[in-house]
């Protein structure tokens, strides 16, 4: 199993640092989210000042970039890194899209399986030297001239992970992508019922092996040294539930449970201005549902129980504000439970 967690995001200057102890302690992949700050410049100085830790948006939104940009960004980052960048994309919710970045919405599982086909259509050019000749409903690319064709190391080109809640989302991560990200709004119980089924079925169909696609995440991880910690992480965790289980986008985790209810009286608190009482209303049966939690010296049975025969990588740390602090013996003890990933696919 793999182990990731967070760098500094408020301020650069804070990454060296950070992502210097975090090689040191055994990390191995450090990501970055897109939220208050860009998730691809901590990672440019992160790739610099480390040498075997991979590096990963988790996630990175899609829609507001063009494919082009992505796929700059993302040369240049695993150029710099040799090799060590994965690409996490997602397309965040409706409202988000046109009213942060006042982009169009459409459908997303299409639109997103057309923007990763456009991602490795452009790097197997620049890779390859071949003509750029992608047409499709959303995004063309036919002009790529040789003065913007960026330098190549020949290193291998970057997986592209895909952030997936909902079936049609999963089939698209299932299809075209190198992996998936499960969000921490997540449950044992959803996993079995939609997200596996779904994400076999059409591995099946296009002939991919699961041990080349990775799984990543699917729950949120409390842990510390002290019960004092833990208790301190599983309420932040509680506040994390029924903030996200407010978004209709979400609902179908709580009906798994027969808690759509619950995601309904949580999405009329937002509407009425009510953030600071959302984890008022998640029971500890509800946080259960959701979050692993022990301390250092109990957590490791607890993950494998879990995550181990699913989840291939794990976030340690599930926000740059929240950092991890593992030891290095037990991120070792956790790299020793058996996943079916085995790494990614040669370009």
């Amino acid at each position: 199993m793999r182990i990731a967690t967070t760098i500094p995001q408020d301020d650069l200057r804070k990454v060296k640092g950070a992502i210097r102890k975090i090689e040191q302690d055994g990390y191995n992949i450090v990501t970055t989210m897109e939220n208050k700050h860009d998730p691809f410049l901590p990672l440019a100085v992160a790739a610099v000042e480390s040498d075997t830790v991979e590096l990963a948006t988790a996630i990175a939104i899609s829609f507001s970039r063009s494919p082009m940009a992505v796929a700059n960004a993302s040369w240049d980052l695993n150029e710099a890194s040799r090799g060590r960048f994965i690409l996490g994309l997602g397309t965040q919710v409706k409202a988000h899209n046109e009213r942060r970045f006042s982009v169009p919405w459409t459908p997303p599982a299409p639109r997103m399986r057309e923007y990763i086909l456009a991602l490795k259509a452009i790097w197997q050019s620049w890779r390859h030297g071949g003509k750029l000749n992608f047409a499709g409903q959303h995004y063309t690319f036919t002009l790529m001239p040789p003065y913007f064709v960026p330098e190549s190391l020949g290193l291998r080109i970057p997986p592209v992970t895909l952030a997936a809640v909902g079936p049609a989302m999963l089939r698209v991560a299932g299809e075209v992508a190198d992996g998936v990200r499960l969000h921490p709004f997540c449950t044992p119980e959803y996993i079995a019922q939609t997200v596996m089924p779904e994400l076999q079925t059409v591995m099946a169909r296009s002939g991919r092996a699961r041990e080349n696609f990775e799984v990543t995440g699917g729950g949120f991880i409390a842990t510390g040294p002290t019960d004092e910690q833990v208790s301190k992480i599983r309420e932040w965790v509680r506040y994390r539930v029924g903030f996200y289980g407010s978004t209709p986008a979400y609902y179908p985790v709580f009906e798994a449970h027969d808690l759509k209810d619950l995601g309904l009286k949580l999405n009329r608190m937002t509407k009425d201005g009510a953030w600071d009482k959302l984890a008022d209303v998640i029971s500890d049966d509800v946080l259960d549902l959701f979050c692993v939690a022990g301390r250092h010296d109990q957590i490791k049975p607890l993950l494998e129980q879990r995550f181990g025969a699913v989840s291939d990588s794990v976030y340690a740390s599930a926000n740059s504000a929240m950092p991890a602090d593992l030891p290095p013996d037990l991120i070792k003890e956790l790299n020793g439970i058996a996943t079916p990933f085995k790494g990614y696919a040669a370009a």
